[in-house]
């Protein structure tokens, strides 16, 4: 059975300790604020349309950063309708430190009481490089060190933390970058530090993506709002039709819901109940719509070009001259919890760190790779754009017509000449696609559960993006159950390649912002890593290799970086003889 939550208001108050004391938490009754009654009328008057239409189509619309020491900021106790599987005591044990491990640095103004003026403004914000061990020379092998200073938009300097920076090292006459780390000193100051991999000209780039208040409103609405983003599903009998809502977190009305909760995952899901239908009547999944529900001044904290996603300027040189590395000179120990980054780009080509040899793969030397393998591709769009590159680029790949959903699949390809076979599907929802037939609708970790595994077997995944406007334990249990799936393929047949994509920053608009930041995709990130990290499976680090490269940001990366990820997955498949 899934344990649901009774606490029945719509939003949830938290008692915060220190994090060396015991985590209290509780749901306490309040009154319904203004924000509360809109969102909940607006959900009721759309109920009522909805189930009143016709059957219609739903349209598609579509880390770098370690905070030290970290800050716990205990996660409310729970939005009382959104419905959580119950947890073994390893895995709520597992889930604390996670939630530990991701926790942000509370902001001491409330955002309700804030002026534009007192945020962080990158224009009068600060970075200056710090000088090397040799007294001014850096060589390779050594770290570079920058100290950032942010200031509000009257130039006051900044007095605590949790501004969300991402920085890189570049050098665009190489084709070389390299994403740095971030550590919070939650006074207004930030270290950056960078491993210094090639020689010759190597620039700083930092910039802001959120100030610390706009990620305290961005936090806020996962905790008040998580179903902004809603779903919905027609059912059907015959000649009658009815749409209604569907959500993991779908708000209690007078209307009776329908529970669609997996019974081997425990992946809850829900819709309201057609008023002549029954459950068993639905026939597809579709992306509903998104309620928007934020203040002028909160916006004010999220435009393009002044406070999302811009440079910040150095107080002195941008850049530095990287020597070769010298005889006998000891590299700097890490000094962060993510040792040094997963790699970097040089000659436009990612090098990844860590043992495993990065090659360039022609089309002929895909296929070769290729060779009697079967490939099993599950999640979002970005690993179909994974499996459209292959289609595309391999002549003799060939794609049935399956009659489904150009974007969630199922998709086939097939090589018969050197009998290959690559497959996508997307994953169970939350996924904000349209038009799914419910008959489609496979999760992932019971998918990989169908799968015999052996050397010649492939799986890819990747989970993320559509997940952000949830709590962050809805996506917890849904990698919990992904995990398991994985360690048993992994014991049934050890040759099985798994290979897992990360989430990668994007370009941000208001409405991306609010629904799919990539500060929600840094925590998940963080999420993902930490918990796969112990199998036998191979990272693309999608993060690292977009925001070390000189294009721009994209939920959709651009091809060059497709390709150095096709490049990356080759080698893992078909490591490099004795490398």
């Amino acid at each position: 059975m899934i344990e649901r939550l009774t606490c029945h208001v719509m939003s949830c108050a938290m008692v915060q300790l220190s994090t060396k004391t015991m985590r209290a938490r509780a749901c306490i009754r309040i009154k319904s604020d203004y924000r509360t009654v809109v969102l909940f009328l607006v959900v009721a008057v759309l109920i009522l349309v909805l189930r009143n239409k016709t059957p219609c189509q739903f349209q598609h619309e579509v880390n770098s950063t370690i905070i030290v020491p970290r800050v716990s900021t205990d996660p409310e106790a729970h939005r009382g309708f959104c419905t959580l599987q119950p947890l073994s005591a390893n895995d709520a044990l597992e889930e604390h430190l996670l939630l530990d491990s991701i926790a942000w640095p509370e902001i001491p103004l409330l955002p309700a009481l804030l002026s534009l003026e007192n945020t962080s403004d990158p224009a009068h914000s600060t970075f200056t490089i710090l000088p090397g061990r040799g007294g001014g020379q850096w060589h390779v092998g050594d770290q570079l060190e920058v100290i950032i200073k942010m200031s509000d938009f009257q130039g006051r300097p900044k007095t605590s933390g949790g501004d969300f920076l991402l920085v890189r090292l570049h050098s665009q006459k190489l084709g070389a970058g390299v994403a740095g780390q971030v550590v919070d000193h939650l006074n207004g100051s930030y270290s950056a530090v960078f491993s210094l991999l090639w020689e010759g000209d190597a620039q700083v780039e930092v910039t802001l993506v959120h100030s610390s208040e706009a990620v305290a409103v961005l936090n806020r609405l996962t905790s008040e709002q998580p179903d902004r983003i809603y779903f919905a599903s027609l059912f059907r009998s015959g000649s009658i039709s009815e749409t209604t809502i569907c959500n993991t977190c779908l708000r209690p009305t007078q209307q009776p819901q329908c529970n669609y909760t997996d019974l081997r995952t425990g992946e809850p899901w829900f819709c309201y109940k057609p008023n002549k239908l029954s459950c068993d009547a639905r026939i597809d999944h579709a992306k509903g719509g998104y309620i928007q529900n934020i203040t002028d001044i909160e916006k004010k904290l999220f435009q393009s070009g002044v406070n999302m996603k811009v440079y910040i300027r150095a107080s002195g040189p941008a850049k530095v001259t990287v020597l070769p590395k010298k005889t006998g000179h000891s590299e700097m120990k890490c000094n962060s919890v993510k040792c040094g980054p997963s790699g970097y780009y040089y000659q436009g080509a990612w090098r990844a760190l860590g043992g495993t040899t990065v090659q360039q793969f022609n089309i002929s030397a895909i296929s070769q790779c290729l060779k009697r393998k079967v490939v099993h591709m599950y999640g979002d769009s970005t690993i179909r754009q994974w499996f459209e590159y292959l289609n595309a680029a391999l002549p003799d790949l060939k794609e049935f017509d399956l009659h489904s959903s150009r974007q969630g699949g199922p998709l086939m390809a097939l090589d018969n000449a050197n009998n290959i076979l690559v497959k996508f599907r997307c994953h169970a929802p939350p996924i904000r696609f349209a038009n799914i037939p419910t008959s489609e609708l496979r999760y992932i970790a019971n998918e990989i559960d169908g799968i015999p595994g052996g050397y010649n077997t492939v799986v890819v995944f990747g989970i993320w993006s559509h997940f952000s406007t949830f709590p962050v334990e809805v996506y917890i249990r849904r990698l919990q159950s992904i995990r398991r799936a994985v360690k048993q393929l992994l014991e049934r047949a050890p040759g099985t390649v798994v290979i897992i994509r990360t989430a990668n920053p994007k370009a941000l608009t208001l409405y991306e912002t609010i629904t799919n930041s990539d500060w929600y995709s840094l925590q998940r990130d963080k999420v993902l890593r930490t918990m796969f990290k112990e199998l036998n499976v191979h990272i693309i680090d999608a993060w690292e290799m977009v925001l070390a490269h000189h294009l721009p940001h994209s939920l959709h990366p651009q091809p060059p970086i497709i390709k150095a990820m096709i490049d990356l997955i080759m080698s893992y498949m078909c490591p490099q003889k004795g490398g």
